[in-house]
């Protein structure tokens, strides 16, 4: 039977270079295993880069056009672009399996051994050399460039022990160890944060990238190499921390630059794919849909700031951490209070605000506010820019000179109302703070329809938050919750602890 024909059983079965060639077993390039791989995945209309999202109609064909070109790929983007996730799934593109020569330290190609221990073995035993099999997992690594990485990390050092053990001069290619490279002989090799690699450690990359050729201290190496090269790069790096060298840059032969979810839908899906709930969480705690959105709003808020760094990027991780945070916030709520299930808040949305502070970076002017402050902002600007998709603009309805929507609301917190939402109020508390405001629940029912009880006083707690941010009303964070009341008499008031205004 062909070795095309075998199934993965049948061939990891073969053990001997003689029972391989009777197969008809022909070697090929790691680069020309992608490239015939992806042209049977796109024939039979699968998706390899699955669960890949927004990148459907930019990146993903262009990594496609590059591996059908049999390229080396720098992926060039901000934090969270899902770079060295696409490096990673590239391994769906390998064999299940392939022979190497049994113990050769570099996965040698039975029909074309590189190293001397693989060359050894097929002069002394010919066909009876022993063969193993390489599963496709195995032949991917990933290296993060630090300035503290080394040629002999990479490429290989002479090693005294192996001489000393061995008996060996130091002249004999035996003493070698090999490095990171080397050692991904026939596989993917993937050097994440490229510019962060010192430039001389850069230049040991060239002769490899255009000949196989590795050079170790003062041996005469002439190893083809066969690997397919994938580095990943930050904008950022090359003002801030360093820069990928001329020479070798223009031996990368596609430069795939990546960007972060055009829209909140894609970043939703991102989200929920990435989030990591526990059953409980999961069975017990509904999050609406209007929670996810500015959850994904905070993000695209973040990435607009002038106080948040944009060279530097907000990684999807803010929105997935976001996500899981504000499920744990009303988690907890749920525990404290004793009730078996529970429906998302706004003012669960407290819980949000570490994982916010812990991925952003802010310039001068935002350390200067503080990250506390500028998360809450953030999180503030989500809300204004969701409320118009749901209630009328407040901007338009000040300017009417009669029938303005909120104005009943409005009117009840200028008598000297007020209203405490505290975070951990069990729900028929939670509920009965709203419906004691005039005109809200009216406003909900008018404006947006739902038969979820839930969900309802939600959008209520969603209204007098959207009217704080526009300054129909003054905001405050307590303790242990947030107030609201009329804004011009908070201005004659002294200022709450966390004052919004």
């Amino acid at each position: 039977m062909k070795y095309q024909d075998l199934n993965a059983e049948q061939k990891t079965r073969i053990s001997t270079l003689g029972e391989l060639k009777n197969t008809g077993y022909g070697s090929q390039s790691i680069k020309e295993e992608l490239r015939n791989n992806l042209i049977k995945t796109k024939r039979a209309g699968e998706n390899i880069f699955e669960g890949i999202w927004g990148y459907e109609d930019s990146v993903i064909p262009d990594v496609e056009r590059a591996i059908l070109s049999r390229h080396n790929i720098n992926f060039l983007g901000l934090r969270g672009q899902a770079k060295t996730r696409m490096a990673r799934m590239m391994t769906r593109l390998l064999d299940e399996y392939i022979p190497v020569i049994k113990d050769a330290p570099l996965n040698d190609d039975p029909l074309n051994p590189i190293s001397k221990f693989a060359r050894d073995q097929v002069n002394e035993l010919g066909e009876d050399t022993p063969i193993g099999w390489m599963h496709r997992d195995e032949r991917y690594t990933e290296k993060l460039a630090t300035p503290d990485v080394t040629i002999a990390d990479l490429i290989g050092d002479v090693d005294p022990i192996k001489a000393a053990s061995l008996k060996l001069p130091y002249s004999d290619e035996r003493v070698i160890h090999f490095g990171l490279v080397p050692r991904s002989h026939r596989g993917i090799f993937v050097i994440n944060e490229l510019p962060d690699l010192q430039a001389r450690i850069q230049v040991a990359l060239f002769n490899i990238l255009q000949e196989g050729d590795i050079q170790i201290r003062g041996f005469k190496l002439r190893m083809p190499l066969d690997v397919q090269f994938v580095f990943t790069a930050n904008p950022e790096d090359y003002t801030n921390r360093g820069s990928i060298v001329t020479p070798l840059k223009d031996r990368i032969d596609s430069q795939i630059i990546t960007h972060y979810p055009s829209s909140i839908d894609i970043g939703k899906k991102i989200t929920k794919q990435e989030a990591i709930l526990a059953k409980e969480q999961q069975d017990n705690i509904e999050i609406f849909d209007l929670a996810k959105d500015l959850i994904e709003q905070i993000a695209i808020e973040a990435r607009d700031s002038e106080y948040v760094d944009a060279k530097s990027g907000v990684s999807a991780r803010l929105t997935i951490s976001a996500y899981e945070n504000l499920v744990s916030a009303c988690e907890r709520r749920m525990l404290i209070s004793g009730e078996a299930k529970a429906n998302v808040r706004l003012t669960d949305f407290i819980g949000v605000i570490p994982a916010i502070t812990g991925k952003v970076e802010l310039v001068y002017e935002g350390e200067q506010e503080g990250p506390g402050i500028v998360a809450n902002n953030l999180v503030g600007k989500a809300i204004r820019s969701q409320f118009i998709n749901y209630f009328p603009d407040p901007e338009k309805e000040r300017k009417k000179e009669k029938g303005n929507t909120y104005e009943p609301i409005k009117e009840w917190f200028e008598k000297g109302n007020m209203v405490d939402l505290i975070f951990d109020a069990k729900e028929k508390d939670y509920q009965k703070e709203l419906k004691e405001i005039p005109g809200l629940e009216k406003l909900v029912d008018k404006y947006q329809k739902t038969s979820h009880e839930g969900f309802k006083y939600f959008l209520m707690e969603f209204a007098l938050f959207g009217l704080a941010e526009y300054s129909m009303l003054s905001k405050h964070q307590l303790e242990q919750g947030m107030q609201f009341k009329d804004l011009f008499t908070s201005m004659f008031s002294m200022p709450e602890m966390g004052d919004d205004e």
